[in-house]
Parts: structure tokens; C-alpha cells; sequence
């Protein structure tokens, strides 16, 4: 047969290499395996600044790696199955080793070790891949669009410098692999563009705060008494000063370590806290159990719109922890009349320029659909002297594209802008037995000092009635913060 193919004697068969797929696996195989290893090299020593360079020597080179190496034994196989079609009984069906042949010997050597240095290579890359996939800048980075209103809150928050796995993933193989499971599906929403506008909040598979935040801060060691000082700028002509000096309960709930009540009273130490929410954001809560220490159990019904035996019956009530009311501890939008007030108050914006309050914050809440069209309008509506930091306030808290604002996220630490701590206290919350959650304002604050002169005055450590800088009469008695405060211009 002219098309048979010698396997003995003076013309042996060309290697099973020798066939345009092998060939093509070769050269894929080792442009990447050299690309590897001179990225990696580059990280070990200086680091990647760039996200898109992880993903590249962490997982789009290592494919194409991986990718050669299989071309190159798909075309052996193929290559052999072609002899053995061409040659019948010529070929052996599969390889022969044969230690006593120098030859085999050195292939084996060959190939022995050239499998152990990719293994090691591969367990290196793993190492750094799975490093890679938990920085922040993976989460923060790669997808920038997307993750972009997250991760500018993120950098300008408490928790700068804490990485998002250490929150959203926690330790654990088990969360670490639902973590990559939920983050195979993000990518493939990113990629076919079918992420919603905005990103909701993982509020109902979130881990618990026992195992996230507790590992940092120590809930039994609070206790005591935290002065906080809130400067306020009206929006009139002058943008009159109004500062309301705060003594905040933080208390806690160890006896062992400080008096047991304020806020931290709620910590599951010594009382069980439980509740049942009406809507996904949590914000409406029209029933609510504690335990206390010695076991008793109390149950507070809304008076204005409380549960039926069957719908409660049929819930499963939540424990309360952190996050139930430190809801937003890094990914934080602020306010534009807060954020004003700050930036009057540090002097990032001058308080003396006629109606810069009301000029800011109207600039601020315009409707922009793109972030350029908003810093555009800015320049055109704020005096010239503050245009940057206006600009700033809306790059670091307003993101159009993804249709982000202090409106979309509920802000559960205090009640001025949202229901806070009026979900469960406002008053309308009874027990059977006569009992009543209090919306009485001391029972996390005394209010030491408020006015213009508050910041320089005298305290008063008995406190003070709170006092509204403008006159509504007792409205403010009446009536939730949130009811009138927008975080817009009423504030």
C-alpha cells in the first residue's frame, strides 16, 4: 500500500506531534505559557494597578495555557487514529513504554517533569487567582458600570479599608463557594447586559452579622456615651448656622462591661429581638418580640396596621443584629443637603456666599440622565468658587447610568430622612399587657447644646427640649422627621 505509513526499521513513523493540530496546540501552548509566566512575574514583583491584567494572567491566559495543551493531545489521539486507519494491525492501539529503550526513558523523564513545573505553576496561579477573585479591586473594578456606585461609596466610607469579602463572604468554604456560584451568574447578567437598575441590595441572603461584623467590633464590650456635633445650614439669603449637640446612648447589653441599655440595648446579649416585615426593604415592621433575660416573652402589634393571626402564623420572623439597623455601613450615599452641610461647615464651601445652601442642593437634585450632563448643569448653577466641590459631592453620591441616589438605598441609622428607628418606634407598637415601644427621642440621645451658638455655648447635661430652627409649632411632636425631611432642601 503506497498511503501506508512506516512504523519499523530504517524509516520510522513521524512523531505523533507531526499533524496541524498538535502543531497549532504547540504554538498556543507556549506564546501563553510565556505570557504567563512573565505576567506573573511582573505581579509577584510590583503588583498589577490595573483589574484587567489580573484577569488576564489569572484566567484568560491560563485558557488559552490549558487550551493549547489539549489541542495538542486531541491531535495525537486523532493523529494515531488515522495510522491505525491507514496501517490496520501496524499501529498498537495505544502507546508502548519501554524503560529499556533510552529513547522512552528520556521522554518520560521529559514529560515527568515537565508536568510537575505546570503543576506547580498551576497550584502558584491558583493561589494568586483565588487571592485575585477576592481583592477589591476585582469587586470593584471589573465591572465598572455596574459596580461603580458601590464601590465609589465604598472608598469614601468607614470601611475603606476593609475588603468587600470580608462582609459579603465571610470565612468559610461554604459561603466561598456560594459567593462563586452567585458571581458566575453576575458575570453572565454583565455580559448579556441583564443586570437590573439599580443593583438591589443582598438583603435576604446576607450572612449574619455574628459572623461578619462581629469578628471586628465586640457588641459586649459597648457601653457609654458618644458626643456628636450636627451642623445645619438653612436655605435662606444668609444660610443661617443651626448645630444641634448630641450625647448619643450607645450602651450595651453586657452587664459585665457597663450599664445595661441605649442603643446597643437591642444587641442579642442579654434580650432577643425579633420582628416580622411587611415589604423587602424591610422598612415596614408591624410586629415585633423581645425575650428578655430571665426568658419572659413580650409581642408589640402595630395599631395601624397590624397582622392577622394567619399572616403572622404563616411568617418566619427574623432576629434583629446589626445590619438591621446599621444597614448601609460602607456603600453610603449621602444626602446632597447633608453632604452641603458638611462641606459648609469644613470650609470646602463658603457659609458667607448669599444662598450657596439653597443654590448647591438645588443644583444637586436636578434630573440628569448622565453624570456629564449633570457636572455641565453644575458649572452653570453654583457660583464659580464652588463649582469643584458641588461637583464632587454629586461624583461620590449620584450615579444616573444606574439610576443611584441617596433616594434608592434606605438609610436605617437615625429617622430624619427615612423611618430608621421609627419603624418599630413610633409610638403605635403595643403588647397585650399594656405596653408601648416608646418613641420617646431620650431614649438614645439628650440633646446638650442647639442653635447658632451651640458649637461655643454652655451644655446643658440634663438636656434640652429639641427646639426646630424654624417655627412648625409642635408638628415636629406629631409627626416623623422623614414625613417632611427629603435630605433635600427642607433639610
Amino acid at each position: 500500500m503506497t498511503d501506508k505509513i512506516p512504523v519499523s526499521g530504517a524509516n520510522k513513523a513521524p512523531s505523533l506531534l507531526a499533524n496541524w493540530l498538535s502543531l497549532v496546540g504547540m504554538i498556543l501552548a507556549a506564546s501563553s505559557f510565556f505570557a504567563v509566566i512573565c505576567l506573573l512575574v511582573i505581579d509577584l514583583i510590583d503588583g498589577f494597578t490595573n483589574p484587567y491584567l489580573g484577569i488576564l494572567t489569572y484566567m484568560v491566559t491560563p485558557g488559552f495555557l490549558v487550551s493549547g495543551i489539549l489541542l495538542i493531545l486531541v491531535g495525537m489521539a486523532w493523529e494515531r487514529r488515522r495510522r491505525r486507519r491507514l496501517a490496520p494491525g501496524e499501529v498498537a492501539k495505544h502507546p508502548r513504554i519501554d524503560f529499556n529503550d533510552p529513547k522512552h526513558r528520556r521522554t518520560f523523564v521529559t514529560v515527568v517533569t515537565l508536568t510537575i513545573v505546570f503543576l506547580l505553576l498551576s497550584a502558584l496561579g491558583a493561589y494568586r487567582t483565588y487571592h485575585f477573585t477576592e481583592s477589591v479591586q476585582f469587586c470593584g473594578e471589573i465591572c465598572h458600570t455596574v459596580m461603580k456606585p458601590e464601590y465609589t461609596a465604598y472608598k469614601n466610607s468607614p470601611h475603606a479599608r476593609v475588603t468587600c469579602v470580608q462582609c459579603h463572604i465571610g470565612s468559610g468554604a461554604d459561603w466561598f463557594v456560594k459567593s462563586k456560584l452567585s458571581g458566575s451568574y453576575q458575570v453572565y447578567a454583565v455580559l448579556a447586559n441583564k443586570y437590573p437598575k439599580p443593583i438591589p441590595t443582598p438583603i435576604a441572603n446576607l450572612r449574619p452579622a455574628q459572623e461578619t461584623c462581629e469578628q471586628c467590633h465586640w457588641p459586649s464590650k459597648f457601653f457609654g456615651n458618644v458626643e456628636r456635633v450636627n451642623h445645619h445650614y438653612l436655605a435662606d439669603p444668609t444660610n443661617s448656622a443651626w448645630t444641634i449637640r448630641l450625647l448619643m446612648k450607645v450602651g450595651g447589653g453586657d452587664p459585665d462591661s457597663g450599664p445595661v441599655g441605649g442603643i446597643h440595648w437591642h444587641m442579642n446579649i442579654a434580650n432577643k429581638v425579633e420582628y416580622i416585615a411587611t415589604d423587602d426593604a424591610r422598612q415596614k415592621i408591624p410586629w415585633v418580640r423581645v425575650t428578655d433575660r430571665d426568658g419572659k416573652v413580650r409581642v408589640y402589634e402595630s395599631t395601624e396596621n397590624p397582622l392577622t393571626p394567619e399572616q403572622v402564623a404563616a411568617a418566619k420572623p427574623r432576629q434583629m443584629d446589626c445590619i438591621d439597623c446599621h444597614n448601609r455601613p460602607s456603600h453610603i450615599y449621602n444626602p446632597p443637603a447633608r453632604s452641603v452641610n458638611v462641606a459648609m461647615s469644613t470650609g470646602k464651601i463658603d457659609p458667607k456666599i448669599p444662598n450657596i445652601k439653597k443654590l448647591a442642593v438645588e443644583a444637586l437634585t436636578g434630573e440628569y440622565q448622565t453624570t456629564e450632563e449633570a457636572l455641565a448643569a453644575i458649572k452653570q448653577k453654583v457660583p464659580a468658587a464652588t463649582v469643584a466641590e458641588v461637583q464632587k459631592i454629586y461624583t461620590q453620591n449620584f450615579f444616573p447610568e444606574m439610576k443611584v441616589n441617596w433616594r434608592t438605598y434606605p438609610n436605617n441609622i437615625g429617622h430624619t430622612i427615612f423611618p430608621g428607628c421609627y419603624r418599630c418606634h413610633d409610638g403605635k407598637h403595643k403588647s397585650t399587657d399594656g405596653h408601648v415601644i416608646k418613641n420617646d427621642c431620650n431614649s438614645c440621645h439628650t440633646i446638650i447644646g442647639q442653635g447658632a451658638a451651640a458649637v461655643a455655648g454652655p451644655i446643658s447635661p440634663n438636656g434640652l427640649e429639641f427646639q426646630h430652627p424654624t417655627d412648625i409649632a409642635d408638628m415636629w411632636k406629631e409627626m416623623n422627621c422623614a414625613e417632611c425631611h427629603s435630605g433635600a432642601l427642607a433639610q
